[in-house]
């Protein structure tokens, strides 16, 4: 093993290139990215889309209702037409960035169909949590073959997705239940680590998300079992077994699961 395998891993993580995207404005803010045909389907698609040359596209809209409902009608349009798979029936708030381009959660504008995030390019959120041991080894994932993104890959013992009106914390408790079936009170002692964005082009449009990274001791007896269907099976790894797996790895999961190999040394 290397001993520069973890950061060699991390300067291998894709590195946004906006060329050839155009940018997406809502109510006056840039807030997505839209690939060349999305652009184009949706300037053909509603007059409230308006085209501004190589300065982007904007939807004109007086109010965020206003918005909220155009963007639902194009959401549905282009899942209709193939561009947004993967349906969810879960929404995701789009927030205000602030000065660091983090979402200002003082200030949500819209809510939308979470599958359709990617497509428009707007910034998601997720949560991530390290499930590690006393002995220095790491519950790993397996996502389940059925998942619209990722399936079958390597992921972190539980990760998942904000929605709207759930509380950060909320969402990881929840996430380790529904994935892990680590109950409350263990997981409860959840500790914040991370808080890092991750912006990449993906096949089904551009992915920027805020990844909210935690850490939690496990009992060494604790076995994870999952509940909703999502992770096909779980592997207790040691630190270099991780680390000379990290390429299985989803890239948001390996970029975590890289933060607490530093953090203990590796």
């Amino acid at each position: 093993m290397m001993p520069n395998a973890v950061s060699a891993y991390l300067a291998r993580q894709p590195v946004f290139d906006p060329a050839g995207l155009t940018r997406f404005f809502v109510l006056g803010l840039p807030l997505g990215w839209l690939e060349a045909p999305t652009a184009r389907f949706l300037a053909h698609f509603d007059a409230a889309f308006v085209p501004l040359g190589d300065a982007g596209l904007t939807l004109t809209a007086e109010t965020t209702i206003q918005a909220e409902a155009v963007l639902a009608r194009a959401a549905l349009a282009m899942r209709e037409n193939g561009l947004v798979r993967g349906w969810r029936n879960e929404r995701y708030t789009v927030f205000v960035p602030g000065p660091d381009g983090a979402p200002d959660l003082t200030q949500p504008l819209f809510s939308l169909e979470r599958a359709a995030f990617r497509r428009f390019g707007f910034t998601s959120r997720a949560v991530h949590v390290n499930g590690h041991t006393a002995a220095g080894a790491l519950w790993i994932g397996r996502r389940a073959a059925s998942k619209s993104i990722d399936p079958g890959r390597l992921d972190n013992l539980a990760a998942g997705g904000l929605p709207e009106r759930e509380d950060e914390f909320a969402c990881v408790i929840r996430e380790l239940a529904e994935e892990a079936g680590v109950p409350e009170n263990l997981a409860r002692h959840a500790i914040k680590t991370d808080a890092l964005r991750v912006t990449r082009k993906e096949t089904d449009g551009t992915h920027d998300e805020w990844l909210y990274g935690y850490d939690l001791l496990l009992p060494s007896d604790f076995t994870p079992r999952n509940t909703d269907g999502e992770v096909a099976s779980f592997t207790l790894m040691r630190a270099d077994e991780v680390i000379a797996r990290l390429d299985d790895f989803t890239w948001d999961a390996g970029a975590i699961s890289c933060g607490w190999l530093q953090r203990h040394g590796h």
